[in-house]
């Protein structure tokens, strides 16, 4: 199971839900924290501060790793808009997320929701609390990742290939430009209808936001830049 996780939950932020990717560091600053899978024998997607077209960025590198950047939001969070920048210079062309060895992300934004346990399917719900269980972080029950992908087209909506509770939503497919900024603004709640309508009916809280890359199932090289993220 993909482990995107929770952070701190309760974390408050003067000026806004979510902390500037981009600080005055070489790495993003606290409350964003790397993520990765329990006891993760594979490499770690390198996350930095870097510049782009004259503009600090979050540069994200994948080769054949994985790994996540959490930012926990306030419990009880009702977030309406998710708006960033990201730009993709080396896709992963290997990368098909319909199928488990091909399911890798040179790019993904996505996020955390407090979907109730009763709303999980019984088998997967059994499935979630034995992840829970081996896990030292929280699981969200629903993830939407929004994705930059080579192969499948923008629009596409498909599950997670080993989980249910992680669904993808394609922006941009392989007619997008390379080495060029793409800004996007999503509607949370209506993507959230959208991919797990047929588990609710109503849009859960929010347990966070969460940026990422992996490479391990293809051990592929992918480089990638997000910016400006923002979330109200």
């Amino acid at each position: 199971m993909g482990a995107l996780l929770t952070g701190i939950a309760g974390v408050a932020l003067a000026g806004g839900l979510i902390a500037p990717l981009a600080g005055d560091g070489v790495a993003p600053s606290p409350p964003w924290r790397f993520v990765g899978l329990p006891k993760q024998a594979m490499p770690r997607t390198d996350f930095r501060i870097g510049v782009a077209d004259g503009a600090r960025a979050l540069r994200i590198e994948s080769n054949a790793s994985y790994g996540n950047l959490v930012h926990p939001v306030p419990a009880g969070t009702i977030g309406h808009r998710l708006a960033w920048r990201w730009r993709i210079d080396e896709p992963l062309p290997s990368a098909d997320l319909r199928q488990r060895n091909g399911d890798d992300t040179v790019a993904k934004v996505c996020v955390l929701f407090d979907l109730p346990m009763q709303a999980v399917p019984f088998m997967e719900r059994q499935l979630l609390r034995l992840a829970r269980s081996l896990s030292s972080e929280p699981l969200p029950a629903a993830t939407v990742c929004y994705v930059w992908d080579a192969r499948l087209s923008a629009g596409t909506a498909v599950p997670n290939a080993f989980t249910g509770r992680m669904r993808y939503l394609v922006l941009r497919g392989p007619e997008a430009p390379l080495h060029a900024w793409v800004s996007e603004q999503r509607d949370v709640a209506a993507d959230f209808l959208r991919l797990f309508g047929d588990e609710a009916s109503r849009v859960p809280p929010l347990l966070g936001v969460a940026v990422g890359a992996d490479a391990d199932n293809t051990q592929g090289h992918g480089l990638a830049w997000v910016d400006t993220l923002q979330l109200d």
